[in-house]
Order: structure tokens, then C-alpha cells, then sequence
């Protein structure tokens, strides 16, 4: 029961600072103990330090969510993305001082900080639109929509009767790249940082590593579908960081811990650029 309220707790964003451990009063030695008053405070020093403007003055924009790609007026092809890891993001960033710009596609969620700008949108054509004309607004870019890579050539203007059309065959085209074309942009704008996501499940590290380099990406975050916990859906992610200094492996945390972890790895990047 303990379990479930703590994790009720970070889902609502609130964050849990690890117990004590030690000789506890049922006579065992482990976790449970109330962690030291230098302890906490040494804690709260490093939350608040993170969050008295790190990013203060810097324009973010996150992208989140999935998209939806319409067969017919009632049907679309879509993914199992929540959105809960870029609006996570978006709170974090916000939290620590920036102007938050978040794109999402549909999603039933909410940041618990005021965000600068908010933009919602549906298919992948809007996502590209919106992140692109948003570009030059932002200092940095955290891609972490999962938007399709495929969209019908043909949508129906009326629902698709089965009745009457029996087998049905879809004819999908590419959509157009938005990380690919960022970074295509960020080469006139060197001093833009460009976050991308790679979520594989096979050869995790290598497609990400080719990501990174095709789309001029200053890091990427890897995750994988095989990690028990981590992708669609779960309030808990597993990452790796991989940028062009190597790869660094985080286990496995809250959305809203591993959010703190990438906005570290950005405040660092932003710092030097």
C-alpha cells in the first residue's frame, strides 16, 4: 500500500526524496529510516539549485505526444505514446526558469507549471508545421513526440463501409521528418541545441548513434522496448544519453526523475554553447 501511495504521489509530479536506511525500530537493518537533517537539507540545497534559473531566460520547445494519421472521417492510424514523457519534460524545464514552447499531438494531460506557449495538434503535417515555424523561437529543442512515420496518400471523405468495400488496402507515404529538418536548420543557427529520442527494439544502440548523426542531434535519448518499465504508457522510463562524447546509462526511474536527468544533460550542453 505504501508502494502504490509513493507512486500515486510521483505520478501527480510530486517528488519523493529516497528514505534513510539503517537499524529500523522493527529491529532490522534496511531502508525506512528518516533520512538525516543534513541529509535533507543537503537534498532540498541541490532540488532548489536546479530550479533558481539554470534555464532561466532560455526558450524550450518540447514537443510530446503522438499523432494521429486520418484513414476517414472516424478512423486514424496512431501509436501508444501518453505524452507523459514530454509534458514531464515541459515541467521540468519550466520549473528551472524557462519559457516553456509545448507542441503535443492529442493527449489527456496537463503541466503542473505554466508553460509559455502551448500548441495543440493532430497529424504529423501539423506537428512539422508547428515545430518548424517555432524553430527560431527556441534556444533548444526536445523532440519527444512520437509522430508517424507513415501517413495514408488518400483520406475518405465518408466512413468506410465494410459491407460494402470488403478487403481494404491503405496506400501510405512517408511524412516529413521534423528532427531531420531541424537539424538541417540548426546549420545556419549553430548555437541551437537539438534533443531527439530514439525508442528501438533492435540494435539500440547503433540506430541511435546513426540518428544522432544523420539529424545533426546535439545528444539523443535512448530507450528500448525490450527494458521492462520503460516506453509507452509507463509512469517509469529507462534511458541512455548519447551524444558525440559517449553514452551514459541512468536505470530505472519516475518520468518526472528521468526528465530532471535530461534537462541536467541540456543545462550542461547550453552552458557550453
Amino acid at each position: 500500500a505504501v508502494v502504490r501511495n509513493l507512486e500515486t504521489l510521483r505520478r501527480d509530479g510530486i517528488l519523493i526524496m529516497p528514505s534513510g536506511a539503517g537499524y529500523l525500530a522493527c529491529g532490522i537493518n534496511g531502508a525506512g529510516r528518516l533520512p538525516e537533517p543534513e541529509d535533507i537539507k543537503a537534498y532540498l540545497d541541490d532540488f532548489f539549485a536546479k530550479r533558481d534559473g539554470d534555464l532561466r531566460g532560455r526558450r524550450i520547445l518540447v514537443t510530446a505526444g503522438g499523432t494521429r494519421e486520418a484513414i476517414d472521417p472516424v478512423r486514424f492510424i496512431g501509436n501508444y505514446s501518453s505524452g507523459k514523457m514530454g509534458f514531464a519534460l515541459a515541467d521540468e524545464c519550466a520549473a528551472r526558469g524557462a519559457r516553456v514552447i509545448l507542441v503535443s499531438g492529442p493527449v489527456q494531460l496537463r503541466t503542473h507549471y505554466p508553460v509559455y506557449r502551448y500548441f495543440g495538434v493532430e497529424s504529423a503535417g501539423e506537428m512539422f508545421e508547428a515545430a518548424t515555424s517555432l524553430f527560431d523561437d527556441a534556444d533548444a529543442v526536445i523532440m519527444a513526440a512520437a509522430v508517424a512515420d507513415y501517413t495514408p496518400e488518400q483520406v475518405a471523405d465518408r466512413k468506410i463501409k465494410r459491407e460494402k468495400t470488403g478487403d481494404m488496402s491503405l496506400h501510405l507515404k512517408p511524412t516529413r521528418d521534423i528532427a531531420a529538418h531541424l537539424g538541417e536548420m540548426k546549420k545556419q543557427h549553430p548555437g541551437k541545441v537539438l534533443v531527439g529520442f530514439a525508442l528501438e527494439t533492435n540494435d539500440e544502440q547503433h540506430n541511435a548513434e546513426d540518428k544522432l548523426n544523420r539529424k545533426n542531434l546535439d545528444f539523443i535519448v535512448l530507450n528500448s522496448l525490450n527494458d521492462k518499465g520503460a516506453g509507452f504508457r509507463y509512469d517509469t522510463n529507462k534511458i541512455s544519453i548519447i551524444d558525440r562524447n559517449g553514452k551514459k546509462d541512468y536505470p530505472l526511474k519516475s518520468k518526472a526523475e528521468v526528465a530532471a536527468d535530461i534537462v541536467d544533460h541540456l543545462a550542461e550542453v547550453m552552458k557550453r554553447e
